[in-house]
């Protein structure tokens, strides 16, 4: 599986002609928040004090690996705790749930991460977030010896980053040097049995898996990982399965932000982790990681920067983990091209050839279900991906059912970016009164841009599509649209035939609105279109009218006369100012019989005709399924 990064370029890979709201949000709140310098840089641990306080960094990837960046997010630092939810998911992976729960809790504290209060009733660590529970943990790293487990354990935060990882020797030595508390913390389990290796050994790993080197992104791709229950979004390497996964996530919300977790849970609630070096990370589950890193720290030894980023994130998004969303299965039904699937309007061959082969400049989406932040994020990159390809593109709306104020959000800014892309964006099967009124009218109050619209059908917005694309190359089918000769209906007639046809012919005008043909009327002439444009309807059982199709200059309806007669299936009504050629079947038939053979190639005609519209039918069918 691959991933892109959006980096910090300002324009995806198409160049100019794309969309990034959410690389433009990320910008936007790093921005914001680069003047908070409250805090103080570790110094506990020596090495930690060197950290620069300007550096500031954020990142966000999807679960299939879309990445979003800003700011310093390729700068290096050590994991400190945030180590402890991944160790703690291999223990659990490799020795199951009810060994490690025996040996380490999973009750918050409400202590500061190096307490040594343990629990004394149950004889373990109150859970794997502090450093009691972390210590416990390593000594779960499986291996007959120290260097086997340092290297599983580097393994482990290799696979989750998604490349190979080092060590800082530095931190590790300083680490290991002044970690006196956690060394007192660790022989004081090993006196009640809470522990059993030599502590040392176990120190020895604990310091090592703190002072991991990571970046901010490392720490997203991570935190996607969580997301995307236990398997790599950029390698698709499974690292832990869904019950692990499920039970790291459920520590990290209640114990993950140490004495500041209630407070966490009730501004952000997400699962996540903070550590000392100035990294917090967040899990959005089936949605996305984030992290954050910035080494200015408040009393309770969090990133200041970092608590006020995912602040912002989850109002803006609408991210807590208590925000009820409708179920929403893959936001994305069906994509396809005017090339593949057209709009309903009747063409001559000449424009079918046309459009079979620029139809691809007509893109359409189809959305369904609920739109909240991970959906729309990858609806938004769908449509930017396709930007630079197509002219217009159609977004279907007729299948969700619900957005919430980060979707709308999300959307506006997209939306606003389209006033400088040459692609127009038109939206469909937005009626008023539904539950998308908030979405629509944004997307009215965006339209007065220019290059955004709404629609009632997809079948207008690509018909209109479609017609503005066949205009560019109208001297290859303006020819086709009067002489009778040209029609596909009266094709291979010989020229004495077409001039006793012409004879034939009663011209008619119709203004907007006027209705040609009535539903149940005798089916008894056949229409050729020479100006304007008709549309084609049927009644429902409820009263209301359904458009099935249009034709304009060239094009023939009502052809069926001229097989069964019988009454006429559907309505035709005007558009524009129309002019047609009519002739009646009964006359047609009478100059078949002073002219024999006439009537035989116009059925012959209509059969390819008939056979063409059943394959492009089947087509559809096929393209939508």
């Amino acid at each position: 599986m691959g991933f892109v990064d959006t980096g910090n370029s300002e324009t995806s890979p198409h160049g100019t002609d794309s969309v990034n709201p959410i690389l433009d949000y990320l910008k936007d709140l790093h921005a914001r928040l680069v003047p908070l310098l409250e805090g103080t840089v570790a110094t506990y641990i020596p090495e930690l004090a060197k950290a620069n306080p300007q550096d500031f960094g954020i990142c966000l990837i999807t679960i299939d690996g879309q990445i979003y960046t800003a700011g310093a997010h390729d700068r290096q630092f050590t994991i400190q705790s945030m180590s402890k939810p991944f160790v703690y998911g291999l223990a659990l992976r490799e020795h199951g749930r009810d060994y490690v729960t025996q040996r380490v809790g999973v009750e918050p504290t409400g202590e500061a991460f190096n307490s040594i209060i343990l629990d004394e009733e149950f004889n373990r660590p109150f859970n794997p977030m502090v450093n009691a529970g972390a210590i416990a943990v390593a000594g779960m790293v499986p291996g007959a010896d120290t260097e086997i487990r340092r290297m599983e354990m580097m393994r482990l935060f290799s696979d989750l980053a998604a490349r190979p990882l080092d060590m800082d020797e530095d931190v590790f030595v300083s680490e290991r040097d002044t970690g006196h508390r956690n060394r007192a913390i660790a022989y004081m389990m090993l006196n009640t049995g809470m522990i059993t290796d030599a502590p040392e050994d176990v120190l020895d790993l604990y310091f090592r898996q703190c002072s991991m080197l990571v970046t901010c992104r490392d720490m997203a791709m991570m935190a996607a990982t969580l997301a995307n229950c236990g398997t790599n979004p950029a390698t698709g390497k499974q690292v832990f399965g869904p019950d692990q996964t499920r039970e790291v996530l459920t520590v990290m919300s209640t114990c993950g932000m140490y004495d500041y977790a209630g407070q966490w849970a009730f501004d952000v609630g997400l699962p996540a982790k903070s550590g000392v070096s100035g990294g917090v990370f967040a899990v959005i589950p089936g949605q996305a990681g984030i992290a954050v890193y910035s080494p200015l720290l408040d009393r309770y030894g969090n990133s200041v920067r970092g608590i006020e980023a995912f602040k912002q994130i989850a109002q803006d998004f609408k991210l807590h983990g208590f925000e009820i969303r409708p179920s929403s299965p893959a936001v994305i039904r069906n994509i396809y091209t005017a090339a593949e699937i057209g709009s309903k309007r009747a063409r001559s061959r000449a424009e079918r050839a046309i459009l079979a082969r620029e139809g691809h400049r007509i893109g359409v989406i189809e959305v369904q279900g609920a739109l909240f932040f991970g959906p729309t994020e990858f609806l938004i990159r769908k449509i930017s991906q396709s930007v630079a390809q197509r002219d217009v593109i159609v977004v279907d709306l007729k299948r969700v059912r619900h957005a919430d104020s980060a979707a709308v959000g999300l959307l506006r800014q997209m939306c606003q970016s389209f006033g400088q892309i040459a692609c127009k964006l038109v939206f469909v099967n937005l009626a008023k009164g539904g539950a998308l009124d908030g979405l629509r009218d944004m997307l009215e109050d965006i339209g007065a841009q220019g290059r955004i619209a709404l629609q009632d059908s997809v079948d207008t917005a690509l018909e209109q599509a479609e017609s503005k694309l066949l205009a560019l190359f109208e001297d290859a089918t303006a020819a086709s649209k009067y002489a009778l000769h040209r029609l596909e209906l009266f094709a291979g007639l010989e020229a004495d035939e077409y001039k006793l046809l012409e004879g034939e012919l009663n011209a008619f005008q119709f203004a907007p609105g006027d209705q040609i043909i009535r539903e149940g009327d005798p089916a008894n002439a056949l229409f050729i279109i020479a100006r304007g444009s008709v549309s084609i309807s049927v009644k429902l059982g409820n009263g209301q009218r359904r458009r099935v199709g249009s034709a304009g200059p060239g094009l023939s309806i009502g052809e069926t006369a001229l097989v069964e007669g019988g009454a006429r299936t559907a309505d035709v009504f005007a558009d524009e100012h129309v002019i047609c050629y009519a002739i009646s079947v009964e006359r047609l038939h009478a100059l078949d019989a002073r002219h024999p053979g006439i009537l035989t190639k116009i059925l012959a005609n209509l059969v390819k005709i008939l056979a063409e519209r059943l394959r492009l039918a089947n087509a559809e069918i096929r393209k939508l399924e």
